[in-house]
């Protein structure tokens, strides 16, 4: 026999023998790459098998292994909890296809397209959710065409599809790889991907929104401060949407791990002699390495790397603000030595003043590029030359980058703009300009490990443009870093 369940049983014994010993521990990164990958597609087709078996089961289904429902059926087979058990029980009601009275024959899923997409292992019940959830809180809202529409817009940014992407013609150099790309060929998107995607996609089939829901939630905005008790009072309430945004950053403002953290509550003294208001913190730029609450969908750091990677990032700005006490008269400033014939070479090493270890060029590339150079001319231990060279983004251009970029540049890193270093695209050093046409956001983390990632950022007319590692790109083509709604969509509208 071939029956499902006996093709299942091999599967699963297989891969038994994929888990016996100690052969994964011992592959080389390659490897261990192409493991992750392979893994990724059989987890992703196993989802679909869950699902599809389960959408196209029989009301009564459940209630004939003497479960009460679904769910608790779901948990019991599956091991999950509640959340995980619902989670699957969503995409099976989004993918199921009811039967015709008349013909007998199966009617169209809710999301037909996103349902090939899952039995294709294209995405997994993280995406597909990813993907509905913005689209149905207006569904309602939406005739059928239209939302099929969107199904369609879904699933051909999930398999990579760019309809609407800017075709990127590749660089002179580059003869070895087609010019024209495939309208199939993309990377594929990730649940986060098509969480942002579907929003977008939400906004523009309905830009009036969800009027009603507005009305309402203006009559029930509250906010009540309790009876004190313990020495503590109790807040509660409900806030509008705009007004929890507005509260929300001022408090990762305070407290994300780029930030000196709030003052200590109580009493606080200030000298007389000081301006009000001259101790608050400068508009200095936010510096992020993901390593906050942000995850990164390729960042491969551990936790307590994560946590390094904050703290470094907290300390650039902790040591340019204005209270921080002075060394020598100037701020505490991190100061790299390099030669400059290392430099014009890439060989060589760097060294940090106040550590006896020497660090990678990159390092100082690094450092330079988010900050300034002053050049210091020797000429047998004499100093016969100092010059300044301040490479830094003022204010207005850093603003105007981060309203256009949004978010970490590369694709998948969705850390915040405002959290972001500007990185030269071409390099002070090269004759790049401290431009916004030459200017991108990223992270700490992106920016410091761009020499050796695989990333590689160009300006097209001033526009960014992306090409990415091989195992993200095995095309290796210049992308947008960012998708577009597709043309056809611009023009529907909710109610049209």
């Amino acid at each position: 026999m071939n029956s499902r369940t006996d093709i299942l049983d091999r599967v699963v014994a297989e891969l038994d023998s994929v888990l016996s010993g100690d052969g994964l521990a011992g592959l080389p990164d390659a490897e261990r790459m192409d493991v992750l990958r392979i893994a990724g597609a059989a987890f992703r087709r196993i989802e679909a098998v869950v699902v599809e078996t389960t959408a196209s089961a029989d009301p009564d289904f459940s209630h004939s292994f003497g479960c009460r429902g679904q769910n608790e059926l779901l948990q019991r087979v599956l091991r999950v909890d509640v959340a995980g058990a619902t989670r699957v029980g969503k995409v099976a009601d989004a993918v199921r296809r009811d039967v015709s009275p008349s013909s007998g024959e199966r009617l169209p899923a809710r999301y037909p397209a996103l349902r090939e997409a899952l039995l294709d292992g294209v995405v997994g019940v993280a995406g597909f959710l990813a993907a509905i959830t913005p689209i149905d809180r207006a569904a309602h809202r939406f005739g059928r065409e239209i939302l099929w529409e969107a199904d369609a817009a879904l699933a051909d940014y999930a398999r990579g599809c760019r309809a609407a992407e800017r075709d990127v013609e590749t660089d002179a150099d580059d003869s070895d790889i087609d010019a024209a790309p495939e309208a199939d060929d993309a990377p594929a998107a990730t649940p986060e991907d098509l969480r942002q995607f579907a929003q977008v996609l939400a906004m523009v089939l309905d830009p009036d929104g969800p009027e009603p829901s507005e009305q309402g939630a203006r009559h029930q905005r509250s906010l009540t401060i309790g009876r004190l008790k313990d020495g503590l009072h109790a807040i509660r309430g409900h806030l509008l949407p705009d007004v929890a945004a507005q509260l929300q950053a001022i408090i990762d403002a305070q407290c994300n791990p780029k930030t000196d953290g709030p003052p200590m509550p109580g009493v606080q003294f200030q000298d007389s002699d000081q301006p009000p208001g001259d101790a608050a913190r400068t508009d200095e730029p936010h510096r992020n390495d993901s390593a906050a609450d942000e995850p990164e969908a390729f960042d491969r750091r551990s936790a307590g790397q994560k946590r390094h990677d904050a703290l470094a990032a907290a300390l650039g700005i902790a040591a340019r603000h204005e209270e921080m006490p002075t060394l020598g008269g100037a701020s505490p400033t991190l100061v790299v030595h390099v030669e400059a014939k290392d430099v014009a070479a890439g060989t060589g090493w760097a060294r940090i003043a106040g550590s006896l270890a020497p660090v990678g060029l990159h390092v100082a590339a690094h450092t330079a590029c988010a900050g300034s150079i002053q050049r210091v001319l020797f000429d047998e231990g004499r100093i016969v030359g100092i010059s300044v060279t301040d490479r830094v983004f003022p204010v207005h251009q850093r603003r105007a980058i981060l309203a256009r970029d949004k978010e970490c540049l590369i694709p998948g890193c969705h850390v915040p703009a405002s959290w972001c270093e500007i990185h030269h695209v071409v390099e002070h050093a090269r004759g790049g300009p401290t431009h916004t046409d030459n200017g991108v956001a990223l992270c700490w983390w992106h920016h410091r490990s761009l020499d050796t990632s695989g990333w590689e950022i160009r300006m097209d007319a001033g526009v960014p443009e992306i090409r990415g590692p091989a195992w993200w790109d095995p095309h290796g083509r210049w992308r947008a870093p960012r998708p577009s709604i597709p043309t056809r969509l611009t023009h529907i509208r909710a109610g049209s």
